[in-house]
């Protein structure tokens, strides 16, 4: 699991960084709203843990900039404040948890836990469709009419991410950010390999679907009129 942590304080935000990563979590740490909605519109992360009162954009209305852009990761709320008043704005605004300061590690945790278990209970999708392909990326099952192919992951998770953004172009570093994290070594040829190989293999199942290229912009999926 991915998480970002969103705290002004920088010595409570490497504790609980190094908390989390001791559990063995990934995470990336920023310190003021406006980073937390730049970071969070990678798309990249399962669960974001927001301060309230910070520098340059506070929590709540980073959240709100979040749920605008109709990203639905859990979000807990993080505050010294324990007014009930407090609490109840920043549900309203989207949270799904709040955790008041100072705050036990093991309710952290617990709480952390218990958001990844409703997540992992809501139904599962038989795939996603887009044009006339369907992917199921349970069984990495690329589906074009009667004729299938099966991808390998990587392949699926971009396949995946490219129709989960509907159209829009996603840049390189972007697709480096969600399929090989924020720290990864990867470069710019690797996902012109893997753009490469789903390339191939759309144009074997004969689909209309075909990834465009923007020049220094990025890819995206379309619908061609003929192949």
């Amino acid at each position: 699991m991915r998480i970002l942590l969103v705290e002004d304080e920088r010595h409570l935000a490497e504790a609980v960084a190094q908390i989390l990563k001791k559990n063995h979590y990934t995470v990336d740490v920023v310190h003021n709203g406006e980073d937390a909605i730049d970071y969070a519109l990678t798309g990249i992360y399962d669960l974001i843990i927001m301060d309230i009162m910070m520098p340059r954009l506070n929590g709540i209305d980073a959240l709100k900039a979040i749920r605008k852009e109709n990203l639905s990761m859990p979000v807990i709320m993080l505050t010294a404040k324990g007014e009930i008043s407090d609490r109840v704005t920043g549900l309203d605004s989207g949270a799904d948890d709040y955790l008041a300061k100072p705050f036990a590690t093991e309710e952290l945790l617990a709480r952390i836990r218990a958001l990844s278990r409703r997540k992992s209970d809501q139904p599962l999708t038989t795939g996603h469709h887009f044009g006339d392909i369907e992917l199921d990326p349970a069984t990495l099952t690329l589906t074009v009419s009667n004729q299938s192919l099966k991808l390998t992951l990587r392949e699926s998770e971009l396949l995946e991410f490219l129709i989960l953004r509907k159209g829009m172009i996603a840049s390189k570093e972007l697709i480096i950010e969600k399929l090989w994290g924020f720290d990864s070594e990867a470069e710019h040829n690797n996902v012109e390999v893997y753009i490469s190989f789903l390339r191939k293999k759309l144009s074997f199942l004969k689909s209309k679907v075909v990834i465009t290229t923007t020049r220094g912009v990025g890819y995206a999926l379309e619908v061609a009129d003929h192949v």
